[in-house]
């Protein structure tokens, strides 16, 4: 074999060994071999059940708004209005009873409830003890904002607020900045906190189907976490230019020192 030949053969090699592939990279990618479309039903996410330290926004209204003036602990505004440091300061946080402590009400259980649940147990009480069905009392329960920690390969890490109801990883992972060229999209790992333990599972982003997965849609407090794939550690490039360069590098690098050490 020549000398030229075995710098080809090299760098055929590296090339590629070091290049990320395409369907690394593409998210929901159909991988039943056929070209039909296919139609995903989601897994319809369950009610998220309120735990410890989740901070709640209750507001609650009438025809009369003086009436209902002194169950609120500050003055309302809009919720589009508001930062998320006010969102957690105005906002009812459950303490580690479980339980959440209103203006007048006093303390209400709230652990293990969803916010619709929590929303008629605080109408049910207010029409038992100080209104009347005519004062048309109409209350609205819902999370200080949707929270998550994303952590890994994105474009920027930390715990996120999403002002939604509802979030899937994918919306998630988008307002992180998406994950970067060397972020594994085959195993993003979701770490789950439940009352009865800590469930953690990994899933694959670019296979369509994750969207039966009943991680798809996240709930409050989850961990998101993006492993790097191996080419981040190899360094020889993300892309075939890249990779190409770096040999090149290396290439005339040894090339100088053999001319040097023969001279």
């Amino acid at each position: 074999m020549t000398r030229n030949s075995f710098y080809f053969l090299i760098l055929i090699s590296s090339l590629l060994t070091s290049c990320i592939p395409l369907n690394d990279l593409v998210y929901l990618q159909k991988k039943n071999g056929n070209g039909e479309q296919n139609n995903i039903a989601a897994v319809e996410s369950k009610p998220y059940r309120i735990q410890v330290n989740d901070v709640l926004s209750i507001d609650i209204k009438a025809i009369d708004p003086k009436l209902v003036s002194i169950f609120s602990s500050t003055e309302k505004s809009s919720v589009a209005g508001k930062s998320e440091a006010s969102l957690y300061f105005e906002g009812f946080t459950v303490d580690d009873h479980g339980n959440v402590r209103m203006p007048i009400l006093g303390e209400i259980n709230v652990i293990g409830y969803t916010l619709e649940e929590i929303r008629t147990k605080i109408e049910k009480q207010l029409l038992e003890e100080y209104f009347k069905s005519e004062a048309n009392i109409f209350v609205t329960v819902k999370l200080a904002g949707f929270r998550y920690t994303i952590n890994g390969e994105v474009g920027s890490t930390g715990t996120k607020t999403l002002f939604k109801d509802n979030v899937n990883v994918l919306e998630a992972i988008a307002n992180a900045g998406d994950i970067t060229t060397v972020g594994n999209r085959k195993a993003v790992t979701i770490i789950r906190q439940t009352p009865t333990g800590v469930q953690m599972n990994e899933i694959d982003l670019t296979d369509v189907n994750v969207m039966k997965s009943p991680y798809y849609y996240l709930q409050p407090n989850d961990y998101i976490y993006v492993k790097p794939l191996r080419q981040k550690t190899w360094g020889t490039g993300q892309t075939g230019i890249q990779s190409i360069g770096t040999i090149i590098t290396l290439l005339s690098l040894a090339t100088t020192v053999y001319l040097i050490i023969k001279n």
